[in-house]
């Protein structure tokens, strides 16, 4: 696409924006693979529509805020990436276009108030876990609260898990095979502690010393996604501190796709700066934890107790963000008596999307229910994916389906197959 964007003018990351808006050929590849274009139909929630949008406020011509609900309304799940024949980078494009636009634009009192609320709760485990316990108590009122706020008490866990404290380092059973770092997470630890600690025991299953640091943040994600990069970029120079005083690590670990996709971020969010050679090693060592198992090359387990029919969930920022596909369903082949379902749309995304089902819970939920749907269509008797919103989300719409198909992180299976062969 031709176009006019002096790119010096947006600082470091000018040059990247420009450069995908000037790859974009607008074939339409990316629509059918489009969540929001496939719901709402319109030009304008495409990626090839936003494309334009950008392009149109980046020159000049207009408002950021003409072009805000339509951008609002992306996902950032990069299902266009994946289809672009082109090879267009629009995560090179949506982020820091989002930064210039919540830096130009004018936001809502009441959206800046609720952005404020998540940004100060959900990267914090302990004071999330507090905003939780308040919001049960103050669910029954819900129905006296604005639609936005409304509808994330439609997401509130039934049980608060305790605090859960990790060690900061958790030992190898048996030989030395790699020594790793490992991202925590924030709302992971509130919303499913037991996912650490499967991927602790996994991992030292597989001879892997696991080192936590204490003085780890949240990966910044959650920020990028706002447009709060000097947020981003605070949360990341504790993590690229954290982890190199952790000393010589084979892999810095994810076990939860969003994270694990943000953190590859930080050589972008950092260019042109005093950090960027830092942050390009981080990143370039950054992976998912199926990813290394995969690669690593995992201990046999014995198998489930019981033969078991397993779907398997892609989450968007593992699957097109990282480009990984092939790792988790590999691991989970090799456990006895497991039998791997692949639903259809698998590239469609659940409409967790980060905060996106707590901004845009209609779309959400309208992506949300196709996603069960297709999930429960293959019988299977439980489902696996790599990401804690994907999990939060799809247990959500199964139990709003009445379907009693539990949801698990590849990790947990994987822990049960080995817990197996300990017995």
């Amino acid at each position: 696409m031709q176009h006019k964007i002096q790119a010096e003018k947006f600082g470091s990351r000018g040059a990247g924006m420009a450069h995908a808006v000037e790859t974009c050929v607008h074939c339409g590849f990316c629509l059918p693979t489009c969540p929001t274009y496939q719901t709402l139909g319109e030009e304008m929630d495409s990626p090839r529509g936003r494309i334009f949008l950008m392009r149109e406020v980046l020159e000049g011509n207009l408002a950021v805020e003409a072009a805000q609900p339509y951008i609002d309304k992306c996902l950032g799940c990069l299902a266009c990436e994946t289809s672009c024949p082109s090879g267009v980078e629009y995560g090179n494009l949506i982020s820091p276009y989002r930064a210039h636009a919540r830096e130009h634009g004018k936001t809502g009192p009441l959206r800046k108030a609720f952005r404020a609320i998540l940004q100060e709760t959900l990267p914090y485990p302990a004071r999330f876990r507090f905003l939780l316990r308040m919001g049960a108590i103050v669910r029954p009122l819900k129905g006296l609260l604005p639609g936005v706020l409304k509808a994330s008490f439609d997401l509130l866990p039934k049980n608060i898990s305790s605090a859960d404290s990790l060690p900061e380092i958790f030992p190898a059973k048996g030989p030395l095979r790699a020594r790793v770092g490992l991202l925590a997470g924030c709302a992971q630890q509130v919303l499913a502690p037991e996912i650490n600690r499967a991927t602790l025991a996994v991992l030292s299953e597989n001879g892997v010393e696991v080192v936590i640091p204490k003085s780890q943040s949240c990966c910044g994600a959650l920020a990028m996604h706002l447009g709060e990069e000097e947020r981003a970029k605070a949360l990341a120079r504790k993590n690229l501190e954290a982890f190199e005083q952790a000393g010589p690590l084979d892999a810095i670990i994810s076990n939860a796709a969003g994270c694990g996709s943000g953190m590859a971020e930080y050589r972008d969010l950092f260019l042109g700066q005093p950090e960027e050679e830092r942050a390009a090693k981080f990143s370039s060592n950054v992976q998912d934890v199926s990813l290394f198992l995969y690669n690593l090359g995992i201990k046999q387990p014995k198998g489930l107790p019981e033969p078991a029919k397993i779907a398997y969930h892609d989450a968007c920022h593992l699957a097109h963000a990282q480009g990984v596909r092939e790792a988790p369903r590999e691991i989970l082949k090799t456990i006895p008596n497991l039998t791997l379902l692949e639903p259809l749309e698998w590239e469609v995304c659940c409409g967790s999307a980060g905060t996106y089902n707590i901004e845009q819970p209609e779309t959400a939920d309208i992506l949300g229910q196709r996603k069960a749907k297709n999930l429960a269509a293959t019988d299977a008797d439980a489902i696996a994916t790599g990401n804690i919103g994907c999990l939060v989300q799809i247990r959500g719409q199964m139990e709003k389906r009445d379907t009693n198909i539990p949801i698990f992180h590849t990790m947990q299976i994987l822990e049960k197959a080995y817990q197996t062969d300990e017995k």
